[in-house]
């Protein structure tokens, strides 16, 4: 299977690793919630137009997601739905979180993301030296 997805007008292959918080690093993600979450994420994912490679949940007070997306879509949009759609969910089953927050909030308002692809940032450097001495 190829790395690359072909769309409509490009062939990309654009990932993300996203990180965020729950409010407050209140370890309220027990194995159930984070079940839930997964599931959660996947169905957002086929939802929106974009794939959840996978999630998991570290020390029960964060998340980490690898993504992939077409370029249509912002990796704040995508953040947007997998926090606001799932913080909402959760927070619907598990009313008990409620009690380890403030405000009814689940997730920290910030995020981590960095870009993951398939060639190394030093190859695409020497790729566009290399290119700079071709003729057009």
């Amino acid at each position: 299977m190829s790395k690359y997805i072909h769309g409509r007008t490009c062939i990309y292959n654009i990932n993300y690793h996203i990180v965020w918080c729950v409010k407050y690093r209140r370890k309220v993600l027990s194995p159930q919630i984070s079940d839930k979450l997964y599931e959660l994420a996947q169905s957002i994912a086929e939802e929106k137009g974009f794939t959840v490679i996978d999630c998991k949940v570290g020390e029960q007070d964060h998340v980490h997601c690898f993504v992939s997306a077409p370029p249509r879509m912002s990796v704040t949009q995508i953040v947007k739905y997998l926090k606001g759609i799932s913080g909402n969910g959760l927070l619907k089953e598990f009313p008990e979180i409620r009690k380890s927050l403030w405000n009814g909030h689940l997730w920290n308002g910030s995020y981590f993301c960095e870009t993951i692809g398939s060639t190394s940032e030093e190859n695409i450097l020497k790729y566009i030296e290399r290119k700079k001495n071709c003729q057009l």
